[in-house]
């Protein structure tokens, strides 16, 4: 939940994440399957960069639409907190 109330997720950005996670859980079942199957490595490993990619794009739309709306409510509400976040998730995305 987030601190500014005007700052909740838009519909567009859920529905699309949720569609993009929905994408990542399907394409993540089938590598489990292909490993239990005993799979060529290399077809399992396409099949997990179709994950990894998956899922880099629903991280970037989350952060664009955090960028768009909850960064820009909280400087504008005066709270330097968002750019703490910022920095917090830039810190985690390069470990």
């Amino acid at each position: 939940m987030s601190p500014y109330p005007e700052t909740e997720m838009d519909a567009e950005t859920r529905d699309d994440v949720l569609k993009r996670l929905a994408y990542v859980e399907g394409h993540l079942a089938g590598v489990r399957r292909m490993i239990e199957q005993d799979t060529y490595c290399v077809d399992v490993l396409k099949q997990t960069f179709a994950v990894r990619r998956g899922i880099e794009k629903a991280e970037s739309k989350l952060l664009a639409g955090h960028l768009h709306h909850c960064v820009v409510a909280g400087v504008e509400a005066g709270d330097a907190g968002v750019l703490d976040e910022l920095v917090e998730l830039y810190e985690i995305a390069n470990r």
